[in-house]
């Protein structure tokens, strides 16, 4: 086999590996949403009151991770390669996607309810921590690392954009919980122009 064509074949291998590696949590996160399914029968409550909020944690839980997952695809398809700095922030992301159907757990249940707005800004910061590895995760191998070389420079800033928007997004929400208002209004008008800059970057014919 030729050195070039060996070179080739090794980091396919590990893009591979990585690809099936996130898989993976992903599909084991989205179960543990099934697992988080707790409903209590206490006396007085009627059976739809009892699976109300399990279900809504089930739900919302696997509606987070299949949004991260659906995002995170794109980013492992486009890229050609992967070293060691991207491995460990897809491997920090994955640690974060495991960790969300506790966080809706939290959000959604009385244990919350009873601190103020705690589950507020557990949700805020769990999602502000989790979109803004993913725009790391893209970001540095596509802008820094040279590993999505076919993606355009300005493509590749769009979609990190996008990604930043959400993150900090969450964050003006989690800042909300914590009553301080003016930067929680001040950080969401940053997020959104972040994200009008990610639509003027990603229009089509831009070069």
């Amino acid at each position: 086999m030729a050195p070039q064509l060996r070179e080739e074949h090794v980091r396919q291998r590990h893009l591979d590996r990585l690809v099936m590696m996130s898989d993976g949590v992903f599909a084991i996160a989205m179960t543990l949403s099934a697992v988080e399914l707790k409903p209590e029968s206490l006396p007085g409550k009627s059976l739809l009151e009892a699976w109300a909020t399990p279900l809504g944690v089930y739900f919302l839980s696997f509606a987070i991770i299949a949004g991260v997952w659906f995002v995170h695809r794109r980013s492992l398809a486009h890229l050609r390669d992967v070293d060691n700095v991207t491995t460990g922030l897809n491997l920090l992301l994955l640690s974060l996607v495991a960790l969300m159907p506790v966080v809706v757990r939290f959000l959604m249940t009385d244990q919350a309810r009873l601190i103020n707005n705690a589950g507020m800004v557990v949700y805020g910061f769990a999602m502000t921590a989790t979109y803004g590895c993913l725009a790391l995760t893209w970001g540095y191998p596509a802008l820094y690392a040279g590993l999505a070389s076919h993606v355009s420079r300005r493509q590749a800033w769009a979609w990190t954009l996008e990604y930043l928007f959400v993150s900090i997004l969450f964050c003006a929400m989690a800042l909300l919980g914590l009553r301080l208002t003016l930067l929680a209004v001040l950080v969401a008008v940053v997020s959104v122009v972040m994200r009008a800059a990610s639509f003027w970057l990603g229009r089509p014919g831009k070069s």
